[in-house]
């Protein structure tokens, strides 16, 4: 029997999510490497963040990867840059997660080696973060951000912040750059009937794990100006244990302080199956349901 070859799976981040044509630039090599599978990409002009999902051969994810991060830095120039969403870079993430025949010590390598790689190629600063961090506090992808593009070119001298790869000065106009193996990861963002983003912001600080909340939750308020809403935005870092569906009854429980409601959601990017079938089941108030009743994943066994 053949053996099955590594799959890899990354989810790079862009600080792009206006110019459609950058945007096309930038995903492009994605579409055009053998071995590698263009899964989905979205863009959000009011976070003005574009999130890329590949999965494929580990050396053709990443040759890609360098390739789109050439025309990142070409393209998007941070000092003119603004949007909901904190950022970092023009890379602002770059993250792994282990799919087929490759475990987590396998993807924390991979990420440490494309590391290296965009610090020596690009010359941007690299923080490893996550389950490739080099110190505890730098795990935490929010506190690795924190300051921002702007605040980054202080702080990259601050001995505790030195990066991990590349040179120990920001790069002029792409920033700097998180580079990890993580889990699978849920971005999902609640949507309330209100334009106050602090109240999604002080709903937030509820919900997430650093404000007493949810243990697998990453959540801040954000103002959708073509909508005249607000949101919770959250990134739910291992849904198996913060389900979907958690997470969106908390954000109603802390909502009806401010007299608000929740009038949508959205899931940004690929979902797992199982993180909406734990939701489904919860909803619809079914008794012992198992992955194992949804027919197309018994197709795909």
């Amino acid at each position: 029997m053949a053996t099955q070859s590594k799959i890899v799976q990354c989810v790079p981040n862009f600080s792009e999510g206006r110019n459609k044509e950058n945007i096309e630039k930038i995903v492009n090599p994605f579409r055009t490497r053998q071995g590698v599978k263009l899964l989905n990409y979205s863009n959000d002009e009011d976070h003005n963040r574009l999130v890329v999902t590949v999965i494929g051969d580990p050396e053709a994810v990443t040759e890609s990867l360098y390739e789109a991060i050439e025309q990142a830095v070409q393209l998007i120039d941070l000092n003119k840059h603004q949007g909901q969403h904190p950022r970092m870079g023009a890379v602002d993430v770059v993250p792994f997660i282990p799919i087929r025949n490759m475990d987590m010590d396998e993807a924390i390598a991979l990420s440490k080696e494309v590391g290296a790689e965009i610090g020596k190629r690009f010359g941007i600063p690299v923080f490893l973060y996550e389950k490739s961090a080099t110190a505890p506090h730098r795990e935490n992808l929010a506190k690795v951000r924190k300051g921002e593009f702007e605040g980054m070119a202080e702080k990259i001298h601050e001995p505790e912040w030195l990066p991990d790869f590349g040179p120990a000065d920001r790069h002029a106009t792409a920033g700097t750059v998180a580079v990890g193996a993580r889990m699978p990861l849920v971005a999902y963002n609640v949507n309330l009937n209100t334009s106050d983003v602090a109240i999604a912001d002080a709903i937030a600080k509820k919900v997430r794990h650093i404000g007493g909340g949810l243990r697998f939750c990453k959540a801040m308020g954000v103002e959708l100006t073509d909508r005249n809403i607000a949101q919770v935005s959250m990134n739910l870092t291992d849904y198996s244990k913060t389900a979907i569906y958690r997470a969106h009854e908390l954000v109603r429980i802390e909502a009806r302080r401010y007299g608000v409601e929740i009038v949508g959601a959205e899931i940004i990017g690929l979902v797992p199956m199982m993180a909406l079938v734990d939701a489904a089941a919860y909803y619809l108030g079914l008794e012992d349901f198992s992955i194992e009743q949804v027919l197309e994943y018994r197709m795909l066994e």
